[in-house]
């Protein structure tokens, strides 16, 4: 009966992990997209967030023979709107962290690549946060109700002045400052952005005058949305703090929040922009389309104009970089998630595995022995249990026959079979629900390491040994996952059972479908599954010693 609630408890976590994988790979559904891709511009409707621009390289060929410390400006001709000139006007400025992209038409961030990081693949690109295409509204635009205003703000061209074009140790702190002016509306906005050496978080100071009503300022479409995946873990899409209160969800077509703001934020698994106001009095999300997502943060008004203090940070989630803020955010990374839910005690648990895991990897550096070490250490602390349930399914396996004859004595008596086989339970001192309860007992532990090795960015670009390079996608030769069947298949045979032959073999089927489930997990996990089955079959052949001469355990009490 034992073995029976530990095939469903094995069978159920396998299909609520695994089902959008299993279902992608049949091909019902499609992969993860990645949105930040530039998108053809052929319509010919000009775009108002324009990407990369073609002169960029001359722009920073320019900037680059200028002092670090000499002011540099991108003053755009004062009658002209025209968005495919405004287009060429973008001054590319650097930390060691990142490199970013401001364009003169809105006075937006056009491009934010993070050069610490880069997308999978031959040319080694830097992933670059800002969405690419379509025609939205890009970071640290404005949006006011005030038709035209909204529009001259939206299709302004700005001078960009700064007064760096890299960061360093020498010069740690750096601004650029944004103006328009608008002589009809009588529009007159800066914005003053102050970035920091060996950091995401960036300042930014608004100062408007001629707007009296309340105004928004936008975060962006997809802005830290690199990859828009489907699976079951983690949130892809819109989160914000209003009022204390954390809230993880893209609505299906609008959504405010109104309250104190301390932030809201755009994510993915692994990256995220976040807008943390002063001030800040309402959060408005809107679904732009399919896996397009948009987020503002509202400003309240002034009869004399407007003002406001904000933070950006746009960057990975490191959890330790996110803590360091003081606002919630090293929540959006999220350790809890069990059957589609956060449950706090998988996370009470998943913190401190988490902390245990980068303690070992500051003597490894090297992820996949950091993994195989905690995996062994874990392994040890359930030895006793795991010794228990062994014990219990040994003692149910002795007395199976005993089991199956009161089966077919009382077949017909249902009452009388229970009492019979509670009383051969308790004379032979036998706990027949033994077997799983030290699994049952594990899983928060397991679903926790499971979290935090899907989901953390340490593992990203975290290379093990030869052909593996990145313990955060998937064995590209599948190596891990067939030894990982392989152990399976061997588990399965050496450990005891109550199941008869044919069901036995029947049971052989699961070592399949979890090889072909954990082909596309990533290398960590499946490394971390294959650990264990390899450290449960070691543990089992000695424990299987240990009880050779033991007999007596399913003798009856005297």
């Amino acid at each position: 009966m034992e073995k029976r609630v530990v095939v469903f408890l094995v069978l159920s976590l396998a299909v609520i992990l695994g089902y959008d994988l299993l279902i992608k790979q049949l091909g019902l559904l499609p992969p993860a997209t990645t949105v930040q891709e530039p998108v053809s511009q052929e319509s010919g409707a000009p775009s108002s967030q324009p990407g990369t621009p073609t002169d960029t390289k001359k722009d920073a060929a320019r900037s680059g023979a200028q002092s670090s410390a000499s002011p540099e400006t991108a003053s755009p001709p004062a009658a002209s709107t025209d968005s495919a000139l405004s287009s060429e006007r973008t001054i590319t400025v650097e930390t060691d962290v990142v490199r970013v992209g401001l364009n003169a038409l809105g006075g937006v961030i056009s491009s934010w690549e993070l050069k610490r990081f880069h997308i999978a693949g031959p040319e080694q690109k830097p992933v670059q946060l800002v969405y690419q295409g379509g025609k939205f509204r890009g970071p640290l635009s404005i949006a006011t109700p005030n038709l035209a205003a909204d529009k001259a703000l939206r299709e302004g061209l700005y001078a960009i002045e700064t007064d760096f074009t890299t960061l360093d140790d020498a010069h740690p702190v750096g601004h650029a400052t944004l103006r328009f002016e608008d002589a009809a509306s009588g529009l007159n906005v800066q914005k003053r952005l102050t970035f920091h050496h060996d950091s995401y978080l960036v300042d930014v100071e608004l100062t408007i005058e001629g707007l009296t009503d309340a105004y928004d300022v936008v975060l962006g479409t997809n802005f830290g949305i690199v990859e828009w995946g489907d699976g079951f873990i983690g949130l892809i899409g819109s989160a914000s703090l209003v009022d204390g209160k954390v809230e993880k969800e893209t609505p299906d077509n609008e959504l405010e929040r109104k309250g104190s703001v301390q932030w809201v934020a755009l994510q993915d698994k692994y990256f995220l922009s976040v807008l943390m106001p002063q001030g800040g009095t309402a959060v408005l999300v809107k679904k732009e389309g399919d896996k397009l997502v948009s987020s503002s943060v509202r400003m309240p008004s002034s009869r004399t104009g407007a003002s406001g203090q904000l933070q950006l940070y746009a960057g990975p989630k490191e959890y330790d970089t996110l803590r360091s803020l003081n606002v919630g955010l090293e929540d959006t990374i999220d350790f809890g998630w069990f059957i589609f839910g956060s449950w706090s005690v998988v996370k009470a648990v998943a913190k401190p595995i988490f902390y245990v895991l980068r303690f070992i990897n500051d003597y490894t550096h090297n992820y996949g022995v950091t993994i195989i070490l905690l995996t062994m250490g874990i392994k040890m602390l359930f030895v006793p249990l795991q010794y228990k349930s062994y014990k219990s399914m040994k003692q149910m396996q002795v007395i199976q026959p005993k089991v199956l004859a009161l089966q077919e004595k009382h077949k017909d008596d249902r009452d009388k079979l229970n009492k019979e086989l509670i009383k051969l339970y308790r004379d032979h001192k036998v706990n027949p629900v033994g077997g799983c309860l030290p699994m049952v007992l594990q899983m928060p532990v397991f679903v926790a390491l499971f979290n935090i090795l899907y989901m953390t960015i340490d593992l990203r670009q975290a290379p093990f040994v030869g052909w593996i390079t990145d313990l955060s996608v998937q064995d590209p030769y599948y190596v891990l996952p067939i030894i990982m069947g392989a152990t399976m298949v061997i588990q399965q045979k050496i450990t005891p059972t109550t199941m008869d032959p044919t069901q036995a073999k029947i049971m052989l089927v699961l070592p399949v479908f979890m090889t072909f489930l954990f082909i596309n997990f990533p290398a960590g996990l499946v490394l971390y599954w294959l650990t264990n089955n390899v450290l449960t079959i070691g543990q089992q052949v000695l424990t299987e010693r240990l009880f050779a001469n033991k007999s007596f355990l399913a003798e009856p009490s005297k």
